[in-house]
């Protein structure tokens, strides 16, 4: 596989966030999530049970649920709590890195069940696109104008949480390099350049966000003249029908 592939696998990877999977009831599946430090994670989940008459998979019953542990870099545990078959997590990295996000059946009808499925439906949102900004307008009372800055906020502070952890781990990683030996050439030379391409996306949506903060207020400006324009117009009409001037 060429450098290109897996730099545009690694950009699949890194966009994804919305999946499923298959299961045993009593099976544990893990996932690594990379994540700065002080940053928002909300995971809303969903199961289904497969139906071995009707061979399709059925949403699971009430009884069966799913146990969600989460646990830091440095292996703290940071969430250990027992859901429904449907449900929503949530928790906040304090400390940057590779976080494990664990989930497993509650079930312990082992027997009935034998050879049985799970189909697993997870969405992972983290930092700013784990912000329900409809419910924060409302809370905060928001006009359109200022929840959009505060989105704007949000996405500058994550890109430099972002920014601010690839820096660390880079540091870290070239610590942790041995010098010799070929073997190790490659793998450090593709991780350079994801660290590059990754920088550079960061780079590029941190520029986007200042221009569209440009226009945003380019536009502001011209809605003003122009609805000041309007109504200069405006009373000059109704004074001259009025035969004021």
């Amino acid at each position: 596989m060429g450098l290109p592939a897996l730099l545009l696998l690694a950009l699949c990877a890194a966009g994804a966030r919305g999946l499923y999977f298959h299961i045993g009831e009593t099976e544990k599946r893990c996932f690594i999530e990379e994540i700065p430090d002080e940053t928002m994670v909300i995971g809303n989940y969903r199961t289904q049970m497969w139906d071995k008459q009707k061979e399709v998979f059925l949403p699971s019953t009430p009884g069966l649920g799913m146990h969600v542990e989460v646990k830091d870099p440095e292996g703290k545990v940071v969430l250990s709590r027992q859901y429904g078959s449907e449900g929503r997590f949530t928790f906040t990295s304090h400390t940057p890195g590779d976080h494990q996000i664990c989930l497993h059946s509650n079930s312990t009808r082992m027997t009935l069940f034998a050879g049985g499925r799970l189909r697993v439906h997870l969405d992972i949102q983290v930092g700013e696109h784990a912000n329900n900004y409809p419910e924060i307008a409302a809370k905060d009372k928001l006009t359109e104008l200022q929840l959009r800055a505060r989105q704007l906020l949000d996405q500058v502070e994550q890109i430099q949480k972002e920014q601010d952890y690839q820096r660390l781990s880079r540091i870290k990683r070239r610590d942790n390099s041995s010098p010799s030996g070929s073997s190790h050439c490659l793998p450090l030379y593709l991780g350079i350049m994801f660290e590059m391409y990754r920088e550079e996306r960061f780079r590029l949506t941190s520029e986007s966000t200042n221009q569209r903060v440009l226009w945003w207020s380019i536009a502001q400006t011209v809605i003003l003249i122009l609805t000041g324009i309007w109504q200069m117009r405006h009373l000059k009409s109704f004074f001259e029908a009025k035969k004021l001037v």
